[in-house]
């Protein structure tokens, strides 16, 4: 059937608003689309707490350098809160604090008992040796031991942290509670009580939404042009789930440049000779900047690298009918008016990249009653929940006349709302 896509209320939207101002714009928009009081804004314009804390690390020379990490707790009248830990240089509080919020929206749109939650490192791991990230793991978790466990506050992968870390960081927690626990982080290894799927969790929800949104704009996924921004984890998978699909990916990027071919690229021999970081675009000598991948012909978008990518400079360049955001952010509030108003249809981050969490709930479902289900058995559930998570934030654009990026946040808040008005806390 034919989809209509529908703007955001003109706002007084500044385009050059950070990643927190931007989240808390589209909270205040959401919740006063409900009708909820001020007071309710007031709680959840930003995290109920965030811990600052300063890690002490010996370096392999000898020195010992000082790490500064965060760990934010949007809200956690649902329950406990969740989210991942990402180790890179560009970390900041306030970045820190919008992707505890964005959690929270995550939890909320996929029916999941938690709060958002959010921690980062400011670090290049890049840099550093494997015995230096263990000692900065394991710092991290003694610094935040206090607010984080199973019932509190349950830690992931993100940027830059791998099921490695997660295993550190999960061994450091046990020894300092002095009994094994699992169910304080997920992301794990499988032998540690990780969950099947866990590492593609987030590329194959990215799929199931692309699928459902080329349902709704008519555009049949076999033979439909992708563009892929980014070939990480969560891109290279997803270059693969939807090749296998019959998609034609005719583009992907990394951070040296971009790999564009209307014909369709080789995914197999980009996947075979991709390095540890995602990199493949350095071994070919015919390259476009990303900038030029972005506004390149094709069905289907998805920036799936780094955020403030479609902006109000590019996004009446961009060709295609269909936006997934697999990245956090990637899309600017003023672009989304201006791709919407074009008939584009986006699928927000909120929403595209919520596999990873939803996998997440399996695995501590998975640790807290010491059963383990198969690979298809997670596939299966992952599928059922982001399909009918899809469907609620289109239902929900259609009927309030908003974008899905605005219905998303609707659905989202929606617990989170209710919770605190039980608890008597607004």
């Amino acid at each position: 059937m034919a989809v209509e896509t529908r703007s955001i209320e003109k706002q007084d939207i500044k385009e050059n608003m950070n990643v927190l101002e931007r989240t808390q714009q589209v909270i205040k928009t959401a919740l006063q689309k409900m009708r909820s009081n001020e007071n309710t804004y007031e709680l959840l314009k930003e995290p109920l707490r965030l811990l600052t804390v300063r890690i002490p690390v010996k370096m392999d020379d000898g020195s010992v350098k000082v790490f500064t990490g965060y760990r934010a707790q949007h809200n956690d009248a649902v329950g406990p809160t969740k989210g991942g830990i990402r180790f890179h240089p560009d970390v900041t509080e306030e970045e820190v604090k919008a992707l505890s919020m964005w959690m929270s929206i995550k939890c909320g749109i996929t029916g999941l008992p938690y709060g958002g939650g959010k921690g980062g490192i400011q670090c290049d791991p890049r840099e550093m040796s494997f015995s230096e990230l263990e000692r900065l793991s394991r710092g991290y978790v003694r610094a935040i031991s206090q607010i984080v466990g199973p019932t509190k506050d349950i830690p992931a992968p993100d940027v830059f942290t791998n099921s490695q870390i997660m295993a550190w960081m999960m061994d450091e927690y046990s020894r300092l509670r002095e009994f094994d626990s699992p169910g304080f982080i997920t992301g794990k290894p499988m032998v540690l009580g990780g969950s099947q799927g866990r590492e593609s969790s987030t590329a194959l929800g990215v799929t199931i939404v692309t699928k459902e949104a080329a349902k709704l704009k008519n555009i049949p996924l076999a033979g439909a042009k992708v563009i892929i921004q980014g070939f990480g984890n969560a891109g290279s998978f997803l270059a693969k789930f939807l090749h296998d699909a019959g998609a034609k990916v005719i583009g992907i990027s990394d951070a040296f440049g971009a790999l564009y071919d209307p014909q369709g690229l080789d995914i197999n021999y980009l996947l075979e000779n991709r390095d540890s970081f995602g990199s493949v675009t350095h071994l070919f000598t015919k390259r476009l900047t990303n900038e030029e991948l972005l506004v390149k012909d094709c069905d289907i978008l998805i920036p799936a690298a780094i955020e403030n990518q479609i902006t109000e400079k590019n996004a009446g360049d961009i060709k295609a009918k269909i936006v997934v955001e697999a990245a956090n952010g990637p899309t600017t509030l003023k672009a989304t008016q201006i791709l919407t108003d074009k008939g584009v249809l986006i699928v927000p981050d909120v929403l595209a990249s919520a596999g990873g969490v939803v996998v997440s709930y399996f695995e501590w479902v998975q640790n807290n009653q010491g059963y383990y289900w198969s690979a298809e058995e997670v596939d299966e559930k992952l599928e059922i929940i982001l399909t009918d998570a899809f469907l609620s934030v289109y239902q929900t654009s259609v009927q309030k006349e908003v974008d899905m990026r605005l219905a998303a946040y609707i659905v989202g808040l929606k617990r989170v709302v209710e919770a605190v008005e039980w608890r008597g806390w607004v």
